[in-house]
């Protein structure tokens, strides 16, 4: 089990990194593209989740002059500034236990003209800083399984979101296998990642169902998703030749779970899903 101090000392120490070698970092995304249907550019496959959350926002505006959204885990603030771009009404807060993280989210914030709506917190999710408004919509984008108390989550949430407001986690779940290497490429990838709450399904929506959430959706995302791309493919060789070694760990952890994730992606002993769920 991970503590939330190191999953704050995970991210401060790598963040930089993401930003600047993942292929996401010309947007500000720290998640994966995902092609889905009528994506077209790179830049349309890292909003494709956004895009869906923005769409679910359109939906509660007519009801809400001025929706609330609140980011559970808003990595450099990337996905909340685009999303304020997209629905003008909004306002906003993003939480992240990193101060790196919160500092990348405050200057993007502010250099995209958006402070008046704004606002970028360092905080835990899981523990949720006094004074943010009830959100009409509340969304975690592959932050979910970092935190060491799903349960609680859900409680936390329950005590944001409003009664009949949105909450979207979009993470990787398990998958049913028998298949005997499952187990040890699925602990290559929470070592990896820092993954503390790798659900499946049932367990997911039990969680949610007893905080006081109905389920809406569930839209399997995986096929969309980009494997086995040349870097892909050569972080693979790298994993199985020197990934047994500790010290790899300390150096390159990232990279061997990513690794470790593609591998359980492409045989299906995870799947990513975006899930909706409506608080009653």
């Amino acid at each position: 089990m991970f503590t939330p101090t190191q999953i704050r000392a995970y991210y401060d120490r790598n963040t930089s990194a993401f930003v600047a070698l993942g292929q996401g970092g010309n947007v500000g995304a720290i998640h994966r593209a995902v092609w889905g249907p009528g994506v077209t550019s790179h830049e349309g496959a890292f909003r494709y989740v956004e895009d869906r959350i923005a769409d679910r926002i359109r939906r509660v505006t007519p009801a809400v002059a001025s929706p609330h959204v609140v980011d559970l885990g808003c990595g450099v603030g990337a996905s909340l500034c685009y999303l304020a771009e997209q629905v003008p009404s909004i306002t906003g807060t993003g939480i992240t236990l990193s101060p790196v993280q919160a500092k990348y989210g405050r200057d993007r914030i502010d250099h995209a003209g958006l402070s008046g709506r704004l606002t970028c917190l360092e905080g835990d999710y899981n523990n949720l800083p006094e004074g943010i408004p009830p959100a009409d919509l509340a969304y975690a984008i592959e932050s979910f399984v970092h935190g060491p108390d799903p349960q609680r989550f859900f409680e936390q949430c329950r005590k944001l979101i409003r009664p009949g407001g949105v909450l979207v986690v979009c993470d990787d779940f398990r998958r049913p296998t028998n298949d005997p290497r499952a187990a040890a490429a699925i602990e290559r990838f929470k070592r990896g990642w820092h993954v503390n709450s790798l659900l499946d399904a049932n367990q997911l929506q039990t969680l949610a169902r007893g905080a006081g959430f109905a389920h809406d959706s569930t839209t399997d995302l995986s096929r969309y998703l980009e494997l086995g791309r040349p870097r892909d493919r050569a972080i693979s060789v790298f994993a199985a030749a020197a990934g047994w070694l500790p010290v790899m760990w300390s150096k390159f952890g990232p990279l061997l779970g990513g690794s470790a994730l593609q591998n359980c992606l492409k045989h299906g002993w995870i799947g990513y899903d975006l899930v909706v769920f409506r608080r009653l």
